[in-house]
């Protein structure tokens, strides 16, 4: 099948790479020049493990394609994915669709024949009726059937999760859209993959659902970690413990420093925008974004804590700037509210992270580092913020050695306490005896 995907962000350009490596003929579109040569040069805009093969593989093989100009792949597709980016509005934190709207006005004046338009960004409900209203007030002769398919891409594990999912959900009562999509997902068969159909508007919430049930179990673990620190319990053997029931699950339930990311922020505060218009106020999803907005400033102030209070004239180590493993993504960071947190304080700020290259736009006043030793050498304190793998078996005799003093903070439960005490550290965590 043809397929148009435009944007070429991270929805767009993964899900475009995939569909060509199910054999489709895929044109990936944008309007940002810079960028589409960048593509066409071999050149990966995002860091995910794995893109760049898979986008170099399927460009060789002639699936591929990379365009400013949306006309010829329009005209021929079977199905137009819209994967341009929402982000909050400021002021409001409503979604931001006007890129969303300004795609669908491109496409319908480019359509020819019978076209699946397909909304792939995470959007409100009723975005779907929006987009319908634009192309019969632009096109009104035009054969299309718009269709909501949001995407439960996790950064840094995008091409398992979209070859591989727990499910695809399709949102259309069209018989011929709903052909055009099983063909699209046909190889997902193979694999038994449940498809499922549902009106438009139930499959727009859905996406809204999952990310805040996620937000909502992150929040809750969060919390009972300052419980568990409360009463010397531990916080991972609780996760363990409760994680075992079915009903339950572990995912999600590894304490740390609060949420981040593309999604989880802007899904959450869209879905109480949403709720409180339709007058179904979401009260427990409110709370989570309040609980995890003031836990990024509680992390702070544990590392304000490991050193007694001062941090004027103090060098803070900090490792992990990105909001989570395996991307560069600093959208929400947590190090993003807890490294000026600690400068306001008076703390000079030295760190490292392997993919946060956006961090030294975002961030001002930071010494950043080449690796994990250059950022303890000389630190008061060494602070864990992202679990990158390569942080988990660092030289520890090492930093000791580098550090003016062995304290360690480690936001993320890294390490085991009695081995680090054992080593000599001083050494804080999160929701474990003595953190």
């Amino acid at each position: 099948m043809h397929v148009a995907m435009i944007g070429t962000g991270y929805v767009g350009l993964v899900s475009g790479a995939c569909f060509a490596d199910f054999g489709h003929t895929v044109t990936c579109i944008d309007k940002d020049a810079g960028k589409i040569e960048r593509l066409q040069a071999g050149g990966i805009p995002i860091y995910e493990p794995g893109l760049d093969l898979l986008v170099a593989g399927n460009v060789k093989a002639g699936r591929l394609f990379f365009s400013t100009d949306a006309t010829e792949a329009v005209r021929k597709a079977d199905a137009v994915f819209i994967g341009v980016g929402t982000p909050s509005r400021r002021g409001d934190g409503y979604a931001d669709l006007s890129y969303v709207y300004a795609a669908a006005e491109e496409i319908a004046g480019l359509v020819e024949g019978f076209t699946v338009v397909v909304t792939k960004s995470t959007v409100p409900v009723g975005t779907g009726d929006e987009i319908e209203a634009i192309f019969k007030r632009v096109n009104p002769k035009a054969d299309v059937a718009v269709v909501s398919n949001p995407e439960f891409l996790r950064e840094g594990a995008a091409i398992e999760d979209f070859k591989r999912p727990d499910r695809v959900v399709v949102g259309t009562l069209d018989e011929r859209a709903q052909a055009v999509m099983r063909e699209l997902y046909r190889p997902l068969y193979l694999n038994e993959t449940p498809i499922l159909f549902t009106n438009r508007r139930t499959s727009e919430l859905i996406k809204y659902a999952a990310n805040a049930f996620l937000a909502l179990k992150i929040t809750y673990i969060n919390e009972m970690a300052d419980l568990c620190e409360a009463v010397g319990a531990d916080v991972q053997q609780v996760a363990r413990g409760i994680g075992l029931d079915g009903r339950i699950g572990g995912k999600f339930l590894n304490a740390g420093p609060g949420y981040g990311g593309s999604c989880f922020p802007k899904d959450t505060i869209a879905l109480v925008r949403t709720a409180r218009d339709a007058g179904a106020p979401v009260e427990l999803i409110e709370t989570t974004v309040k609980v995890n907005d003031e836990r990024k400033r509680a992390m702070a102030r544990k590392v304000i804590k490991a050193l007694d209070g001062d941090l004027k004239g103090k060098t803070v180590g900090v490792l992990g700037l990105t909001f989570k493993p395996n991307t560069d993504d600093m959208r929400d960071a947590p190090s993003l509210a807890i490294i000026p947190a600690l400068q306001d304080r008076g703390a000079k700020i030295q760190a490292f992270d392997p993919e946060g290259h956006e961090a030294r736009q975002m961030l001002t006043g930071v010494d950043f580092k080449d690796d994990p030793y250059g950022v303890a050498e000389g630190a008061d304190v060494l602070v864990i913020i992202t679990e990158w793998d390569q942080f988990r078996a660092l030289d520890l005799d090492r930093i000791k050695l580098l550090m003016k003093a062995p304290v360690m903070v480690d936001l993320r439960n890294i390490y085991k306490p009695a081995d680090m005490r054992a080593r000599g550290f001083a050494y804080s965590s999160v929701g474990r005896p003595g953190a």
